[in-house]
């Protein structure tokens, strides 16, 4: 078995993202906060998650993200599988976040993108077949 367990991410506001991540998963929690050293920086740090998956964030975060439109080396966006799309979409536009992406139309799933405080893009992909074939079918009708 493989599972991708945890994201660790430096941010440029704590509780901005915090307040972003939140709003997506509300089940989820501060599962343990500190400080640490990183590299000679002094760093807030804190797991945010459920029992089986958390994202990490670090705070004192410097400079801009990557260009998310250009083919620069980094990060280009992380997606996390959900069960409600359209409930998260809610939530989302609700607290005041917009949508980078509506991602596109695909007969066996829907995503949407948005980007989070610190320049991350986040996808919520929603899979509307059980079947592997038709749920990494790419052949996305525009």
């Amino acid at each position: 078995m493989v599972r991708l367990e945890h994201l660790n991410l430096v941010v440029t506001n704590m509780q901005e993202t915090l307040a972003f991540y939140s709003t997506a998963f509300p089940h989820w929690k501060v599962r343990e906060r500190g400080e640490a050293i990183w590299y000679g920086t002094n760093r807030q740090w804190l797991h945010f998650g459920d029992e089986y998956n958390y994202l990490t964030f670090n705070d004192k975060g410097t400079g801009e993200n990557r260009n998310l439109q250009s083919d620069t080396l980094g990060l280009a966006h992380f997606a996390f599988e959900v069960s409600n799309l359209d409930a998260i979409k809610q939530r989302m536009l609700d607290a005041g976040y917009a949508i980078a992406n509506n991602g596109a139309m695909n007969a066996f799933r829907k995503n949407v993108y948005f980007i989070d405080p610190s320049g991350f893009e986040v996808e919520f992909v929603e899979y509307l077949s059980d079947i592997p074939k038709e749920r990494n079918n790419n052949n996305d009708e525009v």
